[in-house]
């Protein structure tokens, strides 16, 4: 069996934290690459840790890219928390200049993003959220990663409580037992949402695109 060695893109997210503990807790997992702008501390010896102050630039020669199994990108921002040209720059800018600095160097890493329900690829929606995430899907698309797969959960339930950052997610929280009651169409549990993305990454998928009811019947 080959272990993987994974990059991972947004640790410090809801859903990162929970790719990377299950990561840690893999023996399919060798080594785990963490890209973050913050000095943090990590004290497990399958980790290792980069900063990097703009990740919308990255170096050919950085070791941390060579013989990389997967990326899992989940760096985002919540709509209505930046300026239009920042949300534009975290959700389109970040993921695509990596996937571009992958490519230069041949990487034949799986590219593995955390997008969201309603992403547009006609790129005609007038939702900020909706054209932007299809304008990124669009542009990996278009850059012919070896793999690529898109995410796009709807209502994500944070199975560990935090402090929500707006109060849309209160009520969307209080909301959770209705929303399940409808069927997995509408939420997903941020563990079986990163239980599936680690799927992928190990298992491999035809699939390219996967909608909230989809990422579901991965793990059933």
């Amino acid at each position: 069996m080959v272990r993987k060695t994974i990059l991972l893109c947004g640790s410090s997210g809801m859903i990162g934290k929970e790719i990377l503990n299950l990561c840690l807790s893999s023996y399919r997992i060798k080594k785990i690459h963490l890209l973050v702008r913050r000095p943090i501390s990590v004290e497990e010896k399958k980790v290792s840790v980069h900063l990097i102050s703009d990740f919308s630039k990255h170096s050919v020669d950085a070791s941390y890219l060579q013989n990389i199994d997967t990326v899992f990108f989940c760096i985002g921002v919540y709509t209505g928390t930046v300026s239009r040209a920042v949300f534009s720059e975290v959700t389109i800018d970040y993921p695509l200049a990596l996937a571009k600095t992958l490519k230069k160097i041949k990487s034949k890493a799986k590219f593995i993003l955390l997008s969201g329900a309603g992403a547009d690829p006609t790129e005609k929606s007038l939702m900020m959220f909706a054209k932007d995430k299809g304008v990124v899907e669009n542009r990996l698309r278009a850059e012919n990663l070896a793999s690529f797969h898109s995410f796009r959960p709807a209502y994500i339930y944070p199975v560990k409580k935090r402090k929500e950052p707006q109060f849309s997610y209160q009520i969307a929280r209080w909301l959770y037992p209705f929303l399940k009651y409808l069927g997995k169409k509408y939420s997903i549990p941020s563990t079986i949402l990163a239980q599936a993305m680690l799927k992928v990454s190990l298992e491999g998928s035809d699939d390219e695109i996967f909608e909230n009811k989809q990422i579901w019947k991965l793990l059933s």
